[in-house]
């Protein structure tokens, strides 16, 4: 009977399931996919890190400079951007905190640097060191200054 009505074999066919072959078909095109949109998605990442980096700086140097308006001086290097939250002992014009909340760390998970004096005539120099936390670099691991004029 099933050669007849040829029912028979659609439904074998429909009770095994895919084949080896149409398996790795699918899967070629999957990882193709992949391939074309994962350094795309990633590429994002990376300029969103440099974005919110420079965002927080921004906001430092606000706050740095507000202090400076109270206090006649910027924080010095020892007391850093703790400063900008906390009172130090010697400074009797402190009217802050001048962030809402505590000093983050930049968007890679490291400190940002803070020194004062600055360097090149700057009052104070404040950066990240990007994703490789070391100094210099390139793309994602380059330095980002709030003196940068990329910026």
């Amino acid at each position: 009977m099933r050669g007849r009505t040829g029912e028979g074999g659609a439904r074998e066919r429909a009770g095994r399931g895919f084949t080896l072959l149409e398996l790795l078909v699918v899967m070629v095109i999957i990882g193709l996919l992949a391939s074309y949109v994962a350094p795309r998605f990633f590429d994002q990442v990376g300029k969103s890190e440099v974005k919110a980096a420079r965002a927080q700086l921004n906001a430092f140097e606000k706050a740095l400079g507000t202090y400076r308006l109270d206090t006649g001086h910027f924080p010095p290097t020892d007391q850093g951007l703790k400063a900008l939250v906390e009172r130090p002992s010697d400074e009797p014009k402190w009217s802050g905190p001048y962030l809402s909340k505590a000093v983050p760390l930049d968007p890679w998970g490291h400190v940002y640097v803070y020194r004062q004096p600055g360097e090149q005539g700057h009052d104070y120099e404040l950066k990240s060191l990007g994703k490789d936390g070391q100094q210099g670099g390139t793309a994602e691991a380059a330095d980002i200054s709030v003196w940068d004029a990329s910026r």
